[in-house]
């Protein structure tokens, strides 16, 4: 078991106990976000820092229907 810890930008993503380290250029899917691995680093011999990028959340704006409001 590997300690693999998971970094975006230098803030850490997300931590994990994995059997298996991710190599680089990898597609990820973490937390529901897709991403792709960038670098792997080994800190100690059970121990590595993975640096992600991932892609960014499109929020979908909310449309105001005026139609829909209650007529006096």
């Amino acid at each position: 078991m590997f300690a693999v810890h998971f970094y975006e930008k230098n803030n850490l993503f997300i931590s994990q106990l994995l059997n298996h380290i991710p190599t680089e250029g990898a597609e990820i899917k973490l937390k529901g976000r897709k991403g792709k691995v960038i670098s792997v680093t080994e800190i100690e011999p059970n121990k590595y820092h993975v640096q992600l990028e991932l892609e960014t959340v499109k929020k979908q704006s909310l449309v105001n229907n005026v139609d829909k409001k209650k007529r006096r």
